[in-house]
């Protein structure tokens, strides 16, 4: 297998926050681990990690790439400071690879030809979040994309990819299908979606669907759906153009108040709220 390769596809990252830390004292923290991605970048001084048993010490310009599942603390240990930045997120894939896993042999990378450009788009995301304005999720994603390209980029250049972590055929084919699925539905999802007409169209069995996409994304075909129907539905209220009825028709529920419903569900609010934001805002 050659270089990795990156489609729009396979590179859509959901993000679950972008966060700035500045240590100035002495700290522990706590043992952890996560069941998504996270970029960790050292961006001033220095900090000791712990990572599954094993410590290292890191300075200004390392970069820690925390697969799902990697247990790891930092410290800041007596007259030392150090400036983080913590970037957690999902829904990516490297083709051959599992869904939310980088390649890497370690969980710590140093950059060569691509650290100028890496850190210029951090202090980029860092400046975009603190802003907040209009469309600032979507610059975040983008400069996410970015950051992603260039460690993936410096892999390739320095062959530190880990064969171990790669998928057999089976495995792959079936993170094919349920990619086929999830391209489908972010393209017809104001349409009525069945898993019977998916199932037609890829001549596979609506149950056997339903097993492979549960397994390759840990949700249903039906939670993914909705989710996705959701979350385009609250950025065209938040846009403040149409109404609830006609957003709700607009990303596939006839019926505003089941629309409603699950939105609040999904949300812990009513859409009214989302509107009435818009409007006072």
């Amino acid at each position: 297998m050659g270089q990795l390769q990156l489609n729009t596809s396979t590179l859509n990252p959901e993000i679950y926050y972008v966060y700035y830390h500045e240590t100035l004292t002495e700290r522990v923290c706590s043992n952890h681990k996560h069941d998504y991605l996270e970029i960790s970048v050292i961006l001033e001084g220095s900090v000791l990690y712990n990572i599954n048993g094993t410590f290292y010490n890191l300075e200004e310009g390392d970069i820690l790439l925390f697969n799902p599942g990697i247990e790891h603390y930092e410290t800041t240990e007596k007259n030392t400071t150090n400036k983080q930045l913590h970037i957690g997120f999902q829904n990516i894939i490297f083709e051959g690879y599992p869904r939310d896993t980088f390649p890497s042999h370690s969980s710590i990378i140093k950059l060569d030809r691509h650290k100028e450009e890496f850190f210029q788009t951090c202090r980029e995301m860092l400046k975009e979040k603190e802003t907040g304005d209009c469309g600032y999720e979507v610059v975040l994603m983008a400069l996410l994309m970015k950051l992603i390209i260039l460690i993936i980029r410096e892999l390739n250049k320095e062959a530190t990819l880990n064969r171990d972590l790669l998928l057999t055929f089976e495995e792959r084919e079936k993170q094919d299908i349920a990619n086929v699925i999830m391209k489908y539905m972010q393209i017809h999802y104001m349409e009525d979606i069945t898993l019977s007409k998916i199932s037609q169209s890829m001549y596979i069995s609506p149950a056997y669907i339903s097993k492979i996409f549960k397994d390759e994304t840990g949700d249903s075909p039906i939670n993914y759906l909705i989710k996705l129907r959701l979350a385009r539905a609250n950025e065209l209220l938040k846009h403040g153009k149409l109404s609830i009825k006609e957003v709700a028709r607009s990303v596939g529920y006839d019926d505003a108040y089941h629309f409603s419903k699950l939105f609040k569900k999904y949300y812990g609010y009513p859409p009214s709220r989302t509107t009435a934001n818009k409007e006072t805002g």
